[in-house]
């Protein structure tokens, strides 16, 4: 049974950082319900048999306009990322979702603790935004890795949320490498973690990123059931 899709129209396009776009789109013909943390797939007419197959994690929580917002960065030789890069605002994309399991979870009885690498601070940019939405919010920390210092996403915003709110802190770094931004990150962690209360830790970036940082925590003494990751390769 093929999966249920519906037209979005491109409202806006955005460059975030010299190799990050964000889109603003707006399906039609019904409004798309989802939770913070959710992606949706999109369907695009290209490549040797399409449609090719995008998964793209929601920047936004719902709102009562409907739109959507989409980020991606551009990939060399990338037929997915091409494509998002040549569309202007009043093009049409197809789209079906959303799907996902990397949500806020439940009960927030600890503090939350996102770790990010590049694009995967998008899901989590969506959680804070609902989070900080209300005037109680449990605390956060939020680490998120770019690969140079003018592609850390959303980093003013971040700043200033942390300026505005004294239940979240913001820990921005930069690394080159999967290998130097594992490092780095447990490097950061160690003081953070050893010896103090049990965080809710939720790890998104690539398998290179994701995994050994979630072998880390497993051998700090936290059970996977307590540990939420999302991968995108």
């Amino acid at each position: 049974m093929a999966e249920p899709t519906q037209t979005a129209k491109v409202l806006s396009v955005t460059d975030l950082t010299p190799n990050v776009r964000q889109l603003i789109i707006l399906p039609k013909p019904q409004k798309l319900s989802f939770q913070p943390g959710q992606w949706v797939s999109l369907k695009l007419p290209v490549g040797t048999k399409p449609p090719l197959n995008r998964a793209y994690s929601l920047a936004t929580p719902e709102s009562p306009s409907g739109e959507l917002t989409l980020v991606f960065d551009r990939v060399a030789q990338g037929a997915g990322s091409g494509y998002l890069y040549r569309l202007r605002a009043g093009d049409e994309l197809s789209l079906s979702g959303p799907y996902g399991n990397f949500v806020l979870p439940k009960p927030l009885d600890r503090e939350l603790l996102f770790v990010t690498r590049y694009t995967g601070l998008v899901p989590v940019r969506c959680m804070v935004k609902a989070l900080f939405a209300h005037r109680e919010a449990p605390p956060v920390l939020a680490i998120a890795i770019g690969p140079a210092e003018d592609e850390l996403l959303y980093h003013q915003e971040l700043l200033s949320l942390a300026v505005m709110r004294a239940s979240f802190r913001y820990l921005p770094l930069v690394a080159s490498s999967e290998e130097s931004a594992v490092g780095l990150t447990i490097s950061m962690l160690r003081p953070l973690i050893e010896g103090r209360p049990k965080v809710l830790p939720m790890l998104c970036g690539t398998k290179a990123f994701v995994h050994p940082l979630r072998s880390w925590f497993t051998e700090a003494g936290y059970d996977r059931k307590e540990m939420k990751t999302e991968t995108y390769d």
